[in-house]
């Protein structure tokens, strides 16, 4: 079986190699697209060691594999992701280890996602609480269902954020909302999560399903490299000025016009005709 249409089910151990099934997480690998599915519906997905190994260890396999052009993130049952699985860190020997371990092994896979070459598309399909917030926004498409709901809850039990919140709200929403969200624990319905500029769309929850897939097979045949792009240029604006920003926009858009996919999008132009991307 090639890599163009696999499962990693049977995959595991040190990244994207191994023989060890996934307990955590479902993965699916058919063509230009690959699904997680966070699977622990009777702890309300929470994020506990084993699956956030997992999700590194898929994150890994989408990021290494050039066949993967879209990633789809979601749920089982009726919780995107309650957060952090407080019921182990309470369980834990030494909690302030617990947690570190956790996150650093949960911030290698938010790393890896945001960095692939492959768009990400989240599928919210339940409450998305603390790093299940922190996931939910990491979407380069992120688009709920009606009754999703959204909280940091952090500080709630004496926390504070992890999994890229303090990095992903105040660029998406500003200070003084990320500040809010962050302090007072308040609740955002998925109307209100739009509203806020959190998300990219809303769909009746019956619909979820269907609507990301739409934008699945879409992202499918588009163009990887172009996307990718565009993913890195707003990764690193932030951290650029002007000049350094338009030097990386230039040595971008030239590696692209040079691609396949770029001359066949010109071609396409010219021509009059809808692109075949690769």
């Amino acid at each position: 079986m090639d890599s163009a249409s696999r499962s990693d089910s049977r995959r595991g151990g040190g990244g994207a190699t191994g023989g060890r099934d996934y307990e955590n997480i479902l993965f699916e690998h058919q063509g230009p697209i690959a699904r997680i599915t966070l699977n622990r519906p009777n702890a309300a997905n929470g994020i506990d060691q084993a699956l956030a190994d997992e999700l590194v260890r898929a994150a890994e396999y989408c990021s290494e594999d050039p066949a993967v052009k879209v990633v789809v993130l979601t749920g089982a049952g009726r919780f995107f992701s309650a957060g952090g699985d407080v019921r182990a860190m309470a369980e834990a020997d030494n909690a302030g280890r617990f947690i570190e371990k956790l996150a650093e092994t949960l911030h290698h896979a938010v790393s890896a996602l945001a960095r692939m070459d492959a768009l990400l598309i989240v599928g919210v399909n339940g409450t998305a609480a603390g790093a299940g917030f922190s996931l939910a926004v990491a979407g380069d498409l992120v688009v709920a269902a009606e009754s999703a709901k959204f909280t940091m809850a952090y500080t709630k039990i004496g926390l504070s954020p992890d999994g890229g919140a303090s990095y992903y709200l105040p660029r998406l929403i500003g200070l003084r909302k990320a500040q809010d969200l962050m302090l007072t624990n308040r609740t955002l319905t998925a109307p209100e999560a739009l509203d806020w500029g959190l998300l990219h769309r809303v769909v009746p929850d019956a619909q979820l399903t269907e609507a990301v897939e739409a934008f699945a097979q879409e992202f499918a045949t588009g163009p990887k490299g172009s996307n990718a792009n565009v993913k890195k240029l707003l990764l690193v604006s932030g951290q650029h000025t002007l000049e350094e920003q338009l030097n990386t926009e230039a040595g971008f858009i030239t590696h692209c016009a040079e691609s396949a996919d770029g001359q066949e999008g010109i071609a396409a132009f010219t021509g009059k005709r809808a692109p075949k991307f690769a």
